[in-house]
């Protein structure tokens, strides 16, 4: 019973209503109570659901917040606390998304309200699963690992986009407790861009490979996705390297993907593929890969789908020695305007902006760690 107490006692002392940042001490003292007594996981539970839920002040919420995402941290994902913390969100009686705070103890009480209901978010997401966190050796191609790493590619996406939408705006942009809090936030987000990273050059390299339409497709939206959100990660960390959250040195660099290639993608997959009707005619998909996921072949309604990948009409037996650069480079159109009947001249270099080459610094960079 004097551990169940001691877990309030210190969620108080924790989140106490000052300017002063959250303790390392409190975080160990909690770590420990719940080695030794595992009742106490349930007991932090109901004791931040008690604090969180009913605070107007921010400072209290922020801490709380803080608190849990230390917390999380230092959790294997199989342990106790974590099942304790779903259990609790999963019956309502922690509410981190939707999240119910609004600050009264500010001068700028709607920046305050924003920042800690983004904040809740990003860990409610987090606490979800920790699948973005390193995976030891390098994916295979199976179909199985390929749907994985597509799933873990959408998680990082979401996660990469509550950070960005945790950037504080008016008086909170130079607050000293709301720049602690994003330190561990950013810090976070190398993790995982550098998970993220590794992954999709797994996803490039097998852009062509997939197994169905619909993995092709899911595949593409994630990489388009990547193009637009390297751009607005990019302005982020800038902003954060302006406001003196974290190092310079400890930021990774952003690759990013150009457009031009993004296009050429979109365009050659649009027509790798042929639908395949219930009488075995072929037929092109006249829409983008994206609106097609939608569409419906067959009674039964499901999507048959097969490469059609020829670069040669009378060469069919050479096509499976291709790569998938040879292939775009064939797909690109030989205007007649310029006059010249060197193919040479039409070479695409097809920018792969995840080779180390292009990464400048020391390649022994300890990205995030």
């Amino acid at each position: 019973m004097g551990g169940l107490c001691n877990v309030d006692h210190i969620i108080v002392k924790a989140t106490a209503p000052n300017s002063s940042p959250l303790s390392d001490k409190y975080v160990h003292q909690l770590l420990r109570l719940f080695a030794i007594s595992p009742p106490c996981c349930r007991a932090f539970s109901l004791g931040f659901a008690r604090r969180f839920g009913k605070t107007r002040s921010w400072r209290v919420a922020l801490k709380c917040l803080l608190l849990l995402h230390r917390l999380l941290r230092s959790s294997p994902e199989d342990s106790l606390f974590r099942t304790e913390l779903l259990i609790n969100r999963s019956n309502g009686s922690i509410s981190l998304y939707p999240c119910n705070f609004r600050d009264v103890s500010s001068s700028d009480p709607e920046s305050f309200t924003a920042f800690i209901r983004s904040y809740a978010r990003l860990l409610d997401e987090i606490s979800n699963e920790d699948n973005h966190r390193a995976r030891p050796g390098p994916p295979d191609n199976s179909p199985e690992e390929i749907g994985r790493v597509l799933e873990v590619l959408e998680q990082i996406q979401s996660l990469i986009d509550r950070v960005i939408e945790c950037k504080p705006t008016g008086v909170t942009a130079r607050n000293f407790l709301i720049q602690t809090a994003m330190k561990h936030i950013i810090r976070d987000s190398f993790v995982c861009y550098t998970v993220f990273k590794n992954d999709i050059v797994f996803l490039l390299e097998n852009m062509f490979q997939m197994p169905t339409y619909q993995c092709c497709i899911s595949a593409f939206s994630v990489y388009k996705k990547a193009a637009l959100q390297a751009d607005q990660l990019y302005e982020f960390y800038q902003w954060c390297k302006l406001m003196g959250v974290c190092g310079c040195y400890e930021y990774p660099f952003v690759d990013r993907i150009p457009l031009l290639q993004i296009q050429a993608l979109e365009s050659f997959i649009n027509g790798m593929w042929e639908i395949k009707d219930d009488d075995g005619d072929h037929q092109s998909p006249s829409s983008s890969p994206l609106s097609s996921k939608a569409e419906k072949v067959g009674d039964e309604g499901e999507e048959e789908r097969q490469p059609f990948i020829k670069l040669n009409d009378d060469d069919d037996d050479d096509d499976d020695d291709d790569s998938w650069e040879d292939i775009l480079e064939a797909s690109v159109i030989n205007f007649s305007s310029h006059g010249s009947d060197e193919k040479d001249e039409w070479r695409i270099q097809v920018y792969n902006p995840f080779d180390g080459k292009y990464v400048s610094g020391d390649p022994n960079y300890p990205w995030g760690l």
